[in-house]
């Protein structure tokens, strides 16, 4: 990541707000347009049609407002967005309790995902609904990572690094 000096900080010009204004409507395009379009009841062969011309214009508009407000520009809004989102992200360290409830959450989607096709009957209310549960499912996972912290995304990450190696604390008594 690129790190933005208060000396290389682009001034509030024409070209920063052009930028911004193009990016955000780059994500307003397919969030607002799309459901829209396929609201107003038109045939399906045209909603796919304007709905994939909204989507492919809206990353030539993404790609246009990186062009517009140029590196430095760029660097500024990333550094304010993730610098942002990095004063709500987890915690590095999480207490023993906090480290275990997240463990749980974690895996229990999981399991459940791997068990579930087969005992289907066993789950109440699982026929018929599994699209809920699999985005129940999901969301679980996903908070789950936030309630680990940080050293477990660290440890996550190195699941996919050829060279880590695991370092287990000493325990004493």
């Amino acid at each position: 990541m690129t790190e933005v000096s208060q000396a290389n900080v682009p001034a509030a010009g024409w070209r920063l707000k052009l930028g911004v204004a193009l990016f955000g409507l780059s994500i307003l395009l397919p969030v607002i347009g799309v459901p829209l379009v396929a609201a107003i009841g038109l045939s399906a062969t045209t909603v796919a049609t304007v709905s994939g011309v909204l989507l492919a214009g809206a990353e030539v508009l993404g790609i246009a407002a990186v062009a517009v407000m140029g590196k430095s520009g760029y660097a500024f809004i990333k550094n304010r967005i993730f610098g942002f989102l990095k004063q709500y992200g987890p915690p590095a360290e999480v207490s023993r309790t906090r480290y275990t409830i997240g463990l749980v959450m974690f895996a229990v989607p999981i399991v459940f995902g791997w068990v579930a096709p087969y005992a289907s009957g066993l789950i109440p209310g699982y026929a018929g609904n599994e699209f809920t549960y699999a985005i129940v499912g999901d969301l679980l996972l996903l908070t789950s990572l936030f309630v680990l912290g940080g050293d477990f995304w660290d440890k996550l990450r190195a699941l996919f690094i050829h060279g880590a190696q695991a370092a287990f604390p000493k325990t004493t008594g």
